[in-house]
């Protein structure tokens, strides 16, 4: 198993990089595995040196040049062949590696995911999921949350069986209860969307919908899988997130605030592509470069996507 790492994405990049591929080759089970760098050599022979990590457990790949995170994606890609992301997804179209992380310019993962690799058949629209933490100490998963700011009803519809499978694979949770984000619980409720939504999620047979969900309901356990157009879910994600930083700001010691941490949930990966491609935050540090090499690795061990695939061609 190759994991192809960009290792200049991100605003803490590489330094933050390595110390997350190290914690995660003392912590977890390694055989067979070996992490493919792309970056700058110089600097990431001198940082993995510095930091012990073992040299027959990693590849460097070397590259001249970064996607900046203020870079057009588009042009950028064009214009930056060479660049951490661009030699990535090269290697990953290629079959050189089996997945590829970056913290770096989302946009840019977004645009090369899409050019690079193939939609898995039958999928209208990829989307990007967020692991969202409930007062059960249980957890959730919301979809989309900005890759589709418009969407129609029938890909709402498959949002819910690629967040059930992911759900019940990679979170563990059997079953899953899948909810449609709304203002109110009675049906007929909501926009053209939503409402255009609910008997296409009412009548599938592949997921367990349990209705509407409203904004209160989200960290409660109405729902494991939540659906929305990405516009709704970006906003929820950074309320979400804001919460972790209003606690910490204000020094509230609270284990279920700290669970907002996206840290601990590592990166988001993009679902309804043929390949596991994990998109982190640019201000991820160590533990969350290490969390995505787990989710990663995880996709590849339970083969999700391909079960993704499998799902979506039964609706």
């Amino acid at each position: 198993m190759n994991i192809g790492i960009d290792m200049m994405g991100g605003d803490f990049a590489p330094l933050e990089a390595v110390k997350g591929l190290k914690q995660f080759l003392q912590e977890q089970n390694t055989d067979g595995l070996s992490a493919l760098l792309f970056g700058d050599e110089v600097q990431l022979t001198a940082l993995l040196t510095a930091h012990d990590v073992p040299q027959h457990k990693y590849q460097i790949v070397p590259t001249s040049q970064v996607i900046d995170m203020n870079e057009h994606p588009t042009k950028a890609l064009k214009e930056k062949s060479d660049a951490s992301i661009s030699v990535g997804f090269k290697y990953l179209a290629a079959g050189k590696i089996d997945a590829f992380i970056s913290a770096g310019n989302t946009g840019a993962m977004l645009v090369g995911t899409m050019f690079s690799i193939k939609t898995v058949e039958g999928v209208l629209r990829p989307t990007i999921s967020s692991v969202i933490p409930k007062q059960s100490g249980s957890t959730g998963l919301l979809l989309d949350v900005g890759l589709n700011a418009d969407c129609k009803p029938e890909q709402l519809n498959q949002f819910a069986v690629m967040g059930s499978v992911f759900s019940q694979y990679i979170l563990g949770i059997d079953q899953p209860k899948v909810g449609l984000i709304n203002v109110g619980e009675e049906e007929g409720k909501g926009n053209i969307l939503a409402q255009a939504a609910y008997p296409l999620l009412k009548q599938n047979e592949a997921i367990h919908f349990v209705g509407n969900v409203e904004g209160r309901d989200v960290f409660n356990d109405q729902a494991d899988v939540m659906v929305c157009e990405g516009f709704t879910g970006n906003v929820i994600l950074k309320l979400a997130e804001s919460i972790y930083d209003i606690a910490q700001t204000q020094k509230i010691n609270n284990g279920y605030l700290d669970r907002f941490n996206f840290e601990i949930y590592g990166g988001t990966p993009i679902l309804g592509v043929e390949k596991p491609v994990i998109i982190g935050h640019g201000i991820s540090h160590a533990v969350a470069f290490r969390n995505m090499i787990e989710v990663a690795v995880k996709m590849i061990h339970t083969d999700v996507l391909g079960k993704v695939k499998d799902a979506v061609t039964r609706i």
